[in-house]
């Protein structure tokens, strides 16, 4: 038998068509629809990126206004959603939650049976609506120890960013956090054929509703070779030690050292490396600056001293870069959320990717079936 060329992770193999996004090998950057992310994450809101993945080109005035609208109707938390969010455990992983509300949120649909591209839009716009209510009732009821605790309602003069940060933490936020959370947003929005983008395009090509394939795509993003890796930054600097009393030189010089010894003993950090991105991930350095703005608006240098230190050691070693993560965990870390709900912060948003490539994928469907090459027992029989 001839020996197959095995692509393991289907590295290189390329599946299907998508025109949601790529990214251009000639200036190293990421578009969506054509359009470069870093400059649709410093002239647009999330809502405007949103409409752009869905229906190809940004929104008219008017279309904002309508699909504006649309969304802030949607925002509160439905009753039962939060019943079934109070009957799991706070031990639970918050992408559990986010897993388990989004399966509940699709049976619960009145287009649940309905896959049309107009019913499926319908139901991409209610969990781009509703999936921040979870995120930020679940980190609240945390925080409770046990204490009844009730949601916070959404406003409906807020945008997105602003009113997802409100349900959060209660407070409405300075201008500068709102756009850093906005700039998170838009940069994790999409990235071509991942690993829970491609789960969720398995799953639609069985014909499987939109909730099912978002759900399998939430249990792709928790793993931490994939969407956990923003926490594993956190947890890394927390390894280290995070001193507020520290000098950004003091917190550099650790960490640095820190680095120097995992690489010694190749031990693996997240947070560097991407499996697309052969230059740096295109998305960091829009990203460090929205990071660079939250360390100078909370004061808090030592936490760029240990993004430096680490940084640095690697680049002294000639290794892996960054990727998006490295700086979104410690914004978000900044920002006052729970290492814990990083990553369903990244589920809210790429919510519109994955659905964008469910609707994509329906629009020419094939089942996606590969095959595999059998290295077990050749045929036997029982004696």
């Amino acid at each position: 038998m001839a020996e197959q060329d095995i692509k393991k992770g289907l590295a290189g193999v390329v599946v299907d068509y998508t025109s949601v996004s790529k990214v251009n090998p000639d200036t190293n950057s990421l578009l969506y629809r054509g359009y470069p992310v870093q400059e649709l994450a410093a002239r647009c809101s999330f809502e405007e990126v949103a409409y752009l993945l869905w229906n190809g080109e940004l929104p008219t005035a008017d279309q904002l206004a309508e699909f504006t609208a649309r969304e802030r109707a949607g925002r509160a938390l439905d009753p039962v959603v939060k019943q079934v969010v109070d009957a799991l455990p706070t031990s639970a992983h918050p992408m559990d939650v986010c897993r388990t509300a989004a399966s509940v949120m699709g049976a619960r649909h009145p287009l649940t049976g309905d896959s049309s591209r107009e019913a499926n839009m319908a139901k991409a716009v209610d969990l781009f609506a509703a999936m921040p209510a979870v995120v930020a009732y679940d980190q609240r009821r945390r925080h409770a120890a046990g204490r009844p605790v009730e949601p916070v309602a959404p406003r409906d003069d807020l945008g997105y960013s602003a009113n997802f940060l409100w349900m959060a933490f209660g407070e409405e936020q300075v201008p500068e956090v709102v756009e850093a959370f906005n700039v998170s947003m838009i940069l994790y929005a999409e990235h071509s054929f991942n690993a829970s983008t491609f789960t969720a395009r398995v799953i639609t090509s069985t014909l499987s509703d939109l909730h099912s394939a978002v759900t399998g795509a939430i249990g792709a993003l928790k793993g931490p070779l994939h969407g956990g890796a923003n926490e594993a930054v956190m947890h890394t600097f927390d390894e280290i030690g995070i001193r507020p009393e520290e000098s950004l030189e003091e917190a550099a010089a650790r960490a640095k050292a820190w680095m120097e010894d995992a690489l010694a003993h190749k031990k693996k950090v997240m947070g560097f490396g991407h499996r697309v991105y052969k230059h740096g991930d295109s998305r960091v350095p829009t990203m460090k600056a929205a990071l660079d703005k939250m360390i100078a608006h909370y004061g808090r240098p030592e936490l760029l001293g240990l993004y430096q230190g680490l940084e640095t050691a690697m680049d002294e070693a000639k290794a892996i870069k960054p990727n998006l993560d490295y700086p979104a965990g410690p914004t978000y870390h900044l920002m006052g959320f729970d290492t814990e709900t990083f990553t369903p912060l990244f589920v809210a948003s790429r919510i519109t990717g994955w659905t964008a490539h469910i609707m994509e994928q329906l629009d020419s469907n094939s089942l996606i079936r590969p095959l595999s090459e059998y290295v077990g027992p050749e045929e036997r029989h029982l004696s």
